[in-house]
């Protein structure tokens, strides 16, 4: 039985530490519920407890819960790798990209957009073969080239850390992409102004938090039973 209350409040005790340790408010940092393989009901329980970003990572998941439970009221995050043939069925229901990563997947999205779309960009800090996401020494490059792509707001960086429980390595990653952020951040590119990090998960969202993550995408911590 999975007591959604009781994770909710568990959850922002540990968050709440890590802020104070880190000297912020809680107000500077966006909680996203990721809710792929979480049913309806509980979908919804999280939404009473006042969580109102939602997150899937795979088209067919988006849609199903959306027209479960609407869009009102919502902000939608799509979280996972993106195929550029599922562009059309997906970029117009959400509201936050946090997976672009290549060249290949912007052209489809300046194609299919509607409106502008926030886009996080996707870095591959750790360099690990299994994660997606362009290699730092990429990110000045293809920023670049998104100039020609008005469809596209880059908002900020995203990464993944690794699975391991070494968190002196996670915090460097973390510390990483914060200082690649704050470099795009001082071109004051009005495409890409790049002031948030999506980092951080239910593992290690306090160690992000800590490193100045402004997005951090929890689900297990929320749904656990």
């Amino acid at each position: 039985m999975v007591n959604v209350h009781e994770n909710v409040l568990q959850f922002e005790k540990k968050l709440n530490e890590s802020l104070e340790k880190a000297h912020r408010e809680r107000s500077s940092v966006e909680v996203i519920a990721v809710t792929k393989n979480v049913s309806a009901d509980l979908t919804k329980a999280i939404l009473q407890e006042g969580f109102h970003q939602l997150a899937e990572n795979r088209p067919e998941g988006l849609i199903q819960k959306q027209e479960i439970i609407g869009k009102e009221k919502i902000t939608w995050h799509f979280i996972g790798n993106l195929q550029t043939r599922k562009v059309k069925s997906v970029i117009n229901q959400i509201d936050y990209l946090h997976s672009l990563d290549r060249l290949s997947l912007a052209k489809e999205i300046e194609k299919r957009a509607e409106t502008v779309i926030s886009c996080f960009l996707q870095v591959n800090v750790s360099g690990e073969m299994s994660k997606s996401g362009i290699k730092p020494d990429e990110i000045e490059e293809f920023i670049q080239q998104l100039a020609d792509y008005p469809k596209i707001k880059i908002i900020g960086l995203m990464t993944m850390a690794p699975l391991t429980d070494d968190k002196t390595r996670i915090r460097h990653i973390f510390a990483m992409l914060k200082e690649y952020q704050q470099k795009i951040a001082e071109k004051a590119l009005s495409y890409a102004p790049c002031t948030e990090l999506s980092m951080g998960m239910s593992g290690d969202f306090q160690i992000a938090v800590e490193e100045g993550a402004t997005f951090i995408r929890v689900g297990t911590t929320l749904f656990k039973e």
